[in-house]
């Protein structure tokens, strides 16, 4: 009878005893030719295996095998069990060389190549993104956040740095070199930088505008904020960020004039036939 052989890439194919001793082969497995007929001849065992583990309506078809190395190999069956659809049982089967039976070694459930997983698990503090906060969130920043330094120490912002020994340092912490490095490339590289597309499709950039307010400190020689309401009023920009709501944009031409000569009937004359 032909043999199931299960290939490295998880698909089954049907093979003679030639076949199997080649898949065994390529995949670095060699076991005698006897020894390969105990374990790939030990199906009926390994579903009395699983009848007994599970029970008869939890096993389905037969989908193949596969050698572990020259003295296990590992029959699969399809397991017919709610929430667990494209799983399939992995039942292991042994035998020494020159035995005449193979035994049990493990039964376990594994998911198929179409088997439904639960997604990576991705930790909590990884998984809030920008946009998730919502009014009545509490979201602390974590321990030795490398975006802020304590308030005594200098940030590296002139502006910043004057103004905090001015007031007695009034802020706990205020933002590091790293962090405004940081703030500074996710504002270029944003929807209000000069890669987005609005800012493509015009030659006229902020820092010419007059709805354009620059921010103070170090920050200021590369980012402002649009006050035009019909545009990216109250967002911050980047100074070669540009739409075409900028101050310098001309009128059309033609405006409010006619493309042609107006029609007149009063200069005609009218007679009655």
């Amino acid at each position: 009878m032909d043999s199931v052989i299960e290939s490295a890439q998880g698909g089954v194919v049907t093979a003679g005893p030639a076949a199997a001793t080649d898949a065994a082969t390529d995949s670095g497995v060699e076991p005698t030719t006897d020894l390969m007929a105990v374990l790939m001849g030990a199906v009926e065992l390994a579903r009395a295996a699983l009848v007994e583990f599970c029970g008869e309506p939890a096993i389905g078809e037969y989908l193949g095998a596969g050698f572990e190395d020259t003295t296990a190999a590992t029959h699969r069956f399809l397991a017919n069990l709610p929430g667990y659809r494209g799983w399939q049982w992995a039942v292991v089967v042994a035998a020494y060389p020159g035995a005449e039976h193979a035994t049990i070694s493990e039964v376990v459930l594994v998911p198929g190549p179409t088997a439904l997983l639960a997604p990576t698990w991705v930790p909590w503090e990884d998984r809030v993104r920008p946009g998730d906060l919502s009014p009545g969130d509490q979201l602390a920043p974590p321990p030795d956040d490398a975006r802020l330094v304590p308030g005594y120490s200098a940030s590296g912002d002139p502006l910043v740095d004057e103004t905090a020994v001015e007031v007695g340092l009034g802020r706990r912490q205020v933002l590091s070199e790293w962090g405004r490095a940081g703030a500074a490339q996710r504002w270029h590289d944003g929807e209000y930088g000069p890669n987005s597309a609005m800012a493509r499709s015009t030659r006229r950039v902020c820092r010419d505008c007059g709805f354009y307010l620059p921010l103070g400190g170090a920050l200021g020689s590369m980012f402002g904020v649009c006050s035009n309401e019909l545009s990216a009023d109250g967002r911050v920009v980047d100074a070669e960020y540009g739409c075409g709501a900028h101050s310098d944009t001309p009128a059309p031409p033609g405006s409010g004039s006619p493309l042609y000569d107006p029609y007149d009937d009063g200069v005609l004359d009218l007679t009655e036939n």
